[in-house]
């Protein structure tokens, strides 16, 4: 896989900076883009970068398991106790989103909520969402992404480039074109809507969203896996060998 491969993720003060800034935003519309993004799924869900579980309460019953992936300590214990209380059975571990701890083809559905954009390696990352995936599993994905407004995308871009955006909000990124990461990996975009959400004035940064699904291809059929075709009768080549097609058929 490309780019570098973080094992540990640690980001103490922001992580307890985030849990109390992130209920303001939950009050105030993004609980409802959480159960937005997750209406509907089913089966085994493999949730990137969990954080502190916010996303716990709006799993639909029909959702049999998740697997929610976390790599801040902190976040982690909180999330495990916020499982405790959740509608569906979940497990949280420890885990990055370039090296998810789970086998190849084995769920149903993945789940990103504000995570790809402090990754390191969007396209590791979204490699890896792929390879979890089963063929036609799909990604349900909520994030934060570059303007399409030129001003505010110049200030995105400066942020990131100058490192101050990175480092005062825990390794995020602002300027990153997340669609376009999903459309790089492979996986099929089936919706995307994009609109801007903040909860205040100091989200003006992060205020453009998209949420929507992507889904990983289905396998093409193999030569071997193809019906076989009737091979015609080659035509006689004389009087005589039709004859003794037309007695062989009688």
């Amino acid at each position: 896989m490309p780019g570098r491969v973080r094992d540990t993720v640690h980001h103490p003060l922001f992580a307890r900076l985030f849990t109390r800034l992130s209920a303001a935003a939950e009050e105030r519309g993004q609980a409802e883009h959480r159960r937005e993004n997750l209406a509907g799924l089913s089966g085994r869900v493999i949730e990137v970068g969990a954080g502190h579980g916010l996303n716990f309460k709006a799993y639909p019953g029909s959702v049999r398991e998740v697997l929610a992936v976390e790599p801040e300590g902190y976040l982690r214990s909180l999330a495990e106790e916020a499982a405790k209380q959740a509608p569906v059975k979940i497990r949280v571990v420890d885990g990055v989103a370039d090296r998810l701890p789970a086998d190849s083809d084995s769920f149903d559905a993945a789940v990103a909520s504000l995570v790809m954009c402090s990754v390191p390696d969007q396209d590791a990352a979204f490699a890896e969402v792929g390879r979890v995936l089963r063929p036609g599993g799909e990604l349900r994905f909520y994030e934060h992404v570059v303007s399409e407004r030129a001003r505010l995308a110049r200030m995105q871009r400066a942020l990131d480039r100058l490192g101050i955006w990175p480092l005062v909000a825990g390794g995020c990124h602002a300027s990153r074109d997340t669609r376009a990461a999903i459309e790089r990996s492979g996986l099929e975009i089936e919706s995307c809507r994009s609109f801007r959400f903040r909860r205040g004035l100091p989200e003006l940064i992060t205020a453009p969203k998209i949420l929507g699904v992507a889904r990983r291809g289905q396998p093409r059929r193999s030569g071997r896996d193809e019906a076989p075709r009737r091979q015609s009768t080659p035509a006689p080549s004389s009087s005589s060998e039709a004859a003794t097609i037309s007695a062989m058929q009688l």
